[in-house]
C-alpha cells in the first residue's frame, strides 16, 4: 500500500526527466494532481500531453495562486527553492517536497545513499555491482540513470541511490540504511549562498541514517553523531578500528579493512589514487550492508570505471590519452590531477575550462603546479582559471575543443598523458558534459 494520501492536491513544478517520474508514480495511484514548468516548451510536455491528457499543466511563468492550490509541491531539483513563486508559496503553508522524499516514504527496502561534490556516480555504480556480484536483487539510481521513483518495486532487495545536494533540500527524512558524504569541495556556487549552505544540504542525506560512512582526509563530510550510531570511514592512510585504507606489504599496496589486507592495489582496474578512495568508499558501504568481501572484491576487478570520469580513450606515441569530462567542479578535477598524476612516469597536460558556475580556481594552483606539464585552456571562463594558475605551467588558450586535443598532442612527451579533467561545466560550449567528453575521445582517436 502506498504512503501517499489520497485526499492532497499537489503539484508536479518541473517537468523534466524526475518531473516526469513523478507524473508516472502519482497517476498510477489515482491521486489528484496538476503540472507546472517555468519553460514555455520543457522536455516531457508532449508526453505528458499524450499519455496523461487529462492533467492541468500549466507552463511559463510560474503563478503563486495556483502554486497556493496545492497541500505539497513536488519540486524539480533543476530549479532553485529560492525562487519567488515558490518562497511565496511555502510562505502560505505549502509544503515544499521531492521526488526522493516521496521515494523514501515508498521504498520497503534498505537504501545505501552516496553524495559528495565528485566520485558520486563511481561509488553508487561500484556498490550496485558488488550487491549484484552478491546475488542481490538490486536498483541503482537516483541523480544517476533511473530517477528513483522509477525504481520502486517490491522486489527490489537493497536501494542504491546517488543523490545530488538539489535533491537532498527537498528531502526531510531519508532513512537510509547507510548514508556518506564523500567529499565536499565547492561546486554550484551560484545557486547557493557559500559553501556553508552547500555542506548543509550535503548533510541532510544524514537524517534518518542508521549507519554512516565518512572520508577521514576530509573533516566536513563527517556528520555530528548521536550516541551509539554505526559508524565507518575511508581514506588513503593505514586504517584502524572500523576503518576502510590502504596497507603496505613487502613493498605492494593493498586495499585494507582494519588489519587485514584485501587484495592488492594493482589488481584495480580503474586508476589513480582518487579511484583507490572510491573502491574504498565502496567497500565501506557494501559492509555496512552485509555484503561478503569475497563478492565486493570480485566486482572491484572487474569494475572498469564509468564513461567519462578518468576513462581511458588511448595511447599514442607513448602518452596516454584520458576523458575525464564528468570534472565538472574544481574538487573533482584535482582528484583526477592528483590521482592520475601521482600514477604515470611523465607530467599531465592537461584540458581546463568552461562554465565555471561561480567558483574560484585558486585551489588548482599548486596541484598543478606539482602534475602538470602545460594547461590548455578553454571556454567561456578560462581567463578566470588563468589568473589562478598564474605562472604555474604553461597555458595555452584556444578556441575549440578539437584545436585543444592538437595542442596536446604537440606539448605531450613519451610518459605523459593528455587529461581532459575541465573543472567547469559544459553549457557554454556543448549540450551537456557527455557530448563534450564523445567530442574529445572522437578527436584523440582520430590523431594519427
Amino acid at each position: 500500500m502506498s504512503l501517499i494520501a489520497s485526499d492532497h492536491f499537489r503539484i508536479v513544478v518541473g517537468l523534466g526527466k524526475s518531473g516526469m517520474s513523478l507524473v508516472r508514480f502519482l497517476a498510477n495511484r489515482g491521486v489528484s494532481f496538476a503540472v507546472a514548468d517555468t519553460r514555455e516548451n520543457p522536455p516531457e510536455l508532449a508526453t505528458l500531453r499524450r499519455d496523461y491528457p487529462q492533467v492541468d499543466v500549466r507552463c511559463g511563468e510560474l503563478d503563486v495562486e495556483f502554486l497556493c492550490r496545492a497541500d505539497e509541491l513536488y519540486v524539480s531539483p533543476g530549479l532553485a527553492l529560492a525562487t519567488p513563486a515558490l518562497q511565496a508559496a511555502a510562505a502560505r503553508g505549502v509544503k515544499l517536497s521531492g521526488d526522493i522524499e516521496l521515494f523514501a516514504r515508498n521504498a520497503k527496502a534498505p537504501i545505501v545513499a552516496i553524495s559528495g561534490s565528485n566520485a558520486k556516480s563511481t561509488v553508487t555504480t561500484l556498490v550496485g555491482e558488488m550487491a549484484a556480484a552478491a546475488g542481490k536483487r538490486v536498483a541503482v539510481g537516483g541523480n544517476l540513470g533511473t530517477p528513483a521513483l522509477d525504481l520502486l518495486s517490491d522486489d527490489v532487495e537493497l536501494y542504491v541511490m546517488e543523490l545530488s545536494s538539489f535533491q537532498l533540500e527537498t528531502t526531510d527524512h531519508l532513512g537510509a540504511e547507510v548514508a556518506t558524504v564523500l567529499n565536499v569541495s565547492e561546486d554550484h556556487m551560484d545557486r547557493y549562498s557559500g559553501l556553508p549552505a552547500y555542506h548543509l544540504a550535503k548533510h541532510r542525506i544524514f537524517r534518518g541514517a542508521r549507519q554512516v560512512v565518512f572520508n577521514r582526509q576530509d573533516a566536513l563530510t563527517r556528520p555530528l553523531l548521536g550516541e551509539g550510531m554505526p559508524c565507518w570511514s575511508f581514506g588513503l592512510g593505514v586504517p584502524d578500528f572500523k576503518g576502510f585504507g590502504l596497507r603496505e606489504e613487502n613493498g605492494e599496496k593493498y586495499l585494507a579493512f582494519e588489519f587485514q589486507s584485501l587484495m592488492p592495489v594493482r589488481e584495480l582496474k580503474i586508476r589513480g589514487a582518487h579511484n583507490q578512495a572510491n573502491a574504498l568508499a565502496a567497500l565501506a558501504l557494501g559492509h555496512a550492508v552485509g555484503l561478503p568481501f569475497d563478492a565486493m572484491l570480485s566486482a572491484l576487478r572487474t569494475f572498469a570505471g564509468l564513461e567519462h570520469r578518468c576513462q581511458w580513450v588511448r595511447d599514442l606515441d607513448g602518452v596516454a590519452w584520458y576523458n575525464d569530462s564528468k570534472a565538472t567542479n574544481v574538487g573533482a578535477a584535482l582528484a583526477a590531477i592528483e590521482g592520475l598524476g601521482a600514477d604515470i612516469e611523465g607530467k599531465l597536460v592537461l584540458i581546463a575550462g568552461g562554465d565555471g558556475k561561480g567558483a574560484d580556481f585558486k585551489d588548482l594552483r599548486d596541484p598543478v603546479a606539482a602534475n602538470c606539464r602545460a594547461v590548455v585552456l578553454m571556454g567561456r571562463d578560462r581567463e578566470l582559471i588563468a589568473q589562478a594558475l598564474g605562472d604555474a605551467v604553461p597555458l595555452v588558450r584556444v578556441g575549440s575543443l578539437d584545436e585543444a586535443v592538437q595542442q596536446c598532442r604537440a606539448l605531450a612527451q613519451p610518459g605523459d598523458a593528455v587529461l581532459l579533467s575541465p573543472a567547469c561545466a559544459s553549457f557554454d560550449m556543448f549540450k551537456n558534459y557527455e557530448e563534450r567528453g564523445q567530442l574529445f575521445a572522437r578527436a584523440a582517436e582520430d590523431l594519427a
